[in-house]
């Protein structure tokens, strides 16, 4: 890793943020010297478990540069409209496309397709 990706503005899904937690170095790495992370909260209740044992998942949610977003009522009617559009009823994974459309943002997740088929104009980042 170098410079290059200091002024990444990262989102994580979940498969992003368990990466991390089982020492996938080249994404903790990358969330570590980005821009910011942003991580929707209801991607961080998928993975929150057992902080005490989740200790990379918890210095990463920790970090100064992360952003935690709540799923208030008018992002809750945004994420619900991106689920309607799509044909989908994932919350979290239309969270996380809504997260990265606001912040414009390029979103880090082992699940590509789930996430094109909400936005495939979506940019992303497979680990």
């Amino acid at each position: 890793m170098g410079d290059e990706r200091a002024g990444t503005i990262a989102v994580a899904d979940s498969g992003a943020l368990i990466a991390v937690e089982r020492g996938n170095r080249l994404v903790a790495s990358t969330f570590q010297i980005a821009e910011a992370l942003h991580i929707p909260a209801g991607v961080l209740a998928q993975v929150w478990r057992d902080p005490a044992r989740q200790a990379r998942l918890t210095r990463t949610v920790a970090a100064d540069h992360t952003s935690i977003h709540a799923l208030d009522g008018d992002t809750a009617k945004l994420v619900g409209l991106l689920c309607a559009t799509s044909g989908t009823s994932d919350i979290a994974d239309a969270q996380v496309v809504q997260v990265a459309r606001q912040v414009g943002g390029i979103v880090f997740t082992s699940d590509p397709d789930d996430l094109r088929r909400i936005d495939p104009g979506v940019k992303l980042v497979v680990c």
